[in-house]
């Protein structure tokens, strides 16, 4: 078995590693989320604490 037989999977190699790729994807598109809505929150928490000094 060479590497290219290995990457085409018996011709299924497309599905296999389309999914994959998808897989990954979601992955990335998860992390990036939580990561702004932390950024938000912080901000978010910042401010209020900010407003409350002010008091």
């Amino acid at each position: 078995m060479n590497w290219a037989e290995f990457f085409a999977m018996n011709g299924y190699g497309f599905y296999v590693w389309g999914s994959y790729g998808v897989t990954l994807l979601a992955f990335i598109v998860e992390i990036a989320l939580v990561r702004h809505k932390r950024k938000i929150t912080l901000e978010q928490l910042r401010m209020m604490r900010d407003a409350g000094e002010g008091q």
